[in-house]
């Protein structure tokens, strides 16, 4: 995920810190594992995880935008804002703005169901 997002968007490829990646992805395995099913809750502990830890040389806030956005669309879900919305909120969680909690609200509320499959 994050190599194809170098690849189309440029920026340094490559791992910063394997511990800051392994930590950022079980944050929300963590979370199941002590009773959380929210699936904001899930996708804004990737986003937050993946842009805070900051893993990569390059591109996290894409990464973690990109992983919120995945695995909601995985469980049916698609974020429904504008481009400047999605800037604005990934810039405030990388700033420290917007929190965790924060982060799964403005998901929540900027998310739509998909339609349900027949």
């Amino acid at each position: 995920m994050h190599d194809e997002q170098i690849a189309e968007h440029g920026g340094l490829s490559g791992l910063r810190d394997a511990n800051a990646l392994e930590t950022s992805l079980a944050r929300p395995l963590d979370k199941a594992a002590h009773g959380e099913t929210d699936i904001f809750v899930f996708a804004a502990a990737y986003l937050y995880a993946i842009v805070r830890n900051h893993p990569f040389k390059d591109g996290n806030k894409r990464t973690g935008y990109l992983a919120a956005f995945t695995f909601l669309y995985i469980n049916r879900y698609v974020i429904n804002a504008d481009n400047a919305q999605v800037i604005a909120f990934i810039l405030d969680v990388a700033a420290g703005v917007i929190d965790e909690e924060g982060a799964t609200r403005v998901l929540r509320d900027f998310s739509i169901a998909l339609n349900p499959s027949p």
